[in-house]
């Protein structure tokens, strides 16, 4: 790959403001919007192709829009030990590569049968269904085409270990471990314990590696990661919480999306296992408990406790 992300503002402080109103990603997300502009820059460029439907199929992906919460966090972690903003950003494309696949993929009628996605119609609507399994492929190998390359990290044990940590938490062991245990979750009653086994795979071990990436390139030992591991796994959760929250109390104009499928699926959440309030009192005690893993942090790390509070209370 050619192309150069070049940082979007000097410096690696976010001095993130508290907001009083309706909490939103823009304020976070205007300050390193350049950057997240350019992740949807390079999806757009190397999607090109001689087949006209994938550049097609890239801009109706991109007109999508979405949070780019992944891409943040993996900036945000990255700000912690000064990594440059290009790694950075070329890691964040990674994930949300591997994490717009999912979702393509999610949308299928053989598993999740959605036809919106932030209020547009899904891929396989919008064109048919080996399309969007064609499209998700795509960007599940444009995701470790972005790793292996050099511009991301010099070091090529680096992004060997990038390239391994990403698969993992991709794969079995991660993120389609715990599809396979959702669909199994509409045959089965499963208890607490399981449906938290469950969000930990599938939500929470995408977002463990936005965090694990920064670490592996700054080198830190694995005994020094502990902290950090323990903030990912605690905003996993409360990001799934905050979903079941959504799905049972949520705006379907906001969400862009069909609410109250869980339940209708017969499916056990967070919240008909605790109750709403329950639920609501267990996801501010993680984002709590994972601020408090940032304690031996300064400003540097005041993105990461913005996106943290931005979790749970966000509308969509």
């Amino acid at each position: 790959m050619n192309r150069v992300m070049t940082a979007p503002a000097p410096g690696n402080v976010h001095p993130i403001g508290r907001a009083t109103a309706a909490p939103s990603l823009d304020p976070i997300m205007n300050l390193v919007a350049d950057g997240m502009n350019q992740v949807n820059s390079v999806i757009l460029d190397r999607m090109q192709s001689r087949i006209p439907l994938i550049p097609e199929l890239a801009g109706h992906l991109i007109a999508g829009g979405g949070k780019r919460l992944r891409p943040l966090l993996v900036q945000a972690a990255c700000d912690l030990f000064n990594i440059s903003r290009e790694s950075a950003l070329r890691v964040g494309l990674a994930i949300e590569c591997i994490h717009v696949y999912s979702l393509i993929h999610d949308d299928l009628p053989a598993m999740d049968d959605d036809d919106l996605r932030r209020g547009k119609p899904t891929v396989h609507k919008a064109y048919d269904e080996a399309t969007a399994i064609l499209a998700g492929d795509c960007l599940h190998d444009l995701a470790f085409e972005v790793l292996a390359d050099e511009e991301t990290h010099p070091d090529p044990f680096v992004r060997v270990e990038l390239v391994k940590a990403l698969a993992m938490c991709s794969g079995p062991a991660g993120m389609a471990g715990g599809q396979m245990m959702d669909l199994e979750a509409e045959h089965t009653r499963f208890d607490l314990a399981t449906v938290t086994r469950l969000q930990n795979l599938k939500t929470g071990a995408l977002i463990c590696f936005c965090v694990e990436a920064a670490a592996i390139m700054a080198r830190l030992p694995q005994g020094a990661r502990t902290k950090l591991h323990g903030y990912a796994r605690d905003i996993g959760l409360a990001f799934q919480i905050a979903d079941d929250l959504l799905d049972v109390e949520g705006d379907v104009a906001l969400a862009g999306k069909a609410l109250g499928k869980d339940a209708a699926a017969g499916k056990e959440t967070f919240v008909s296992l605790l109750g709403v309030e329950a639920a609501r009192e267990r996801a501010h005690m993680l984002v709590a408990q994972a601020k408090e893993h940032l304690r031996g942090h300064g400003a540097e790390a005041d993105l990461l406790r913005a996106i943290a509070d931005y979790i749970v209370e966000r509308d969509r």
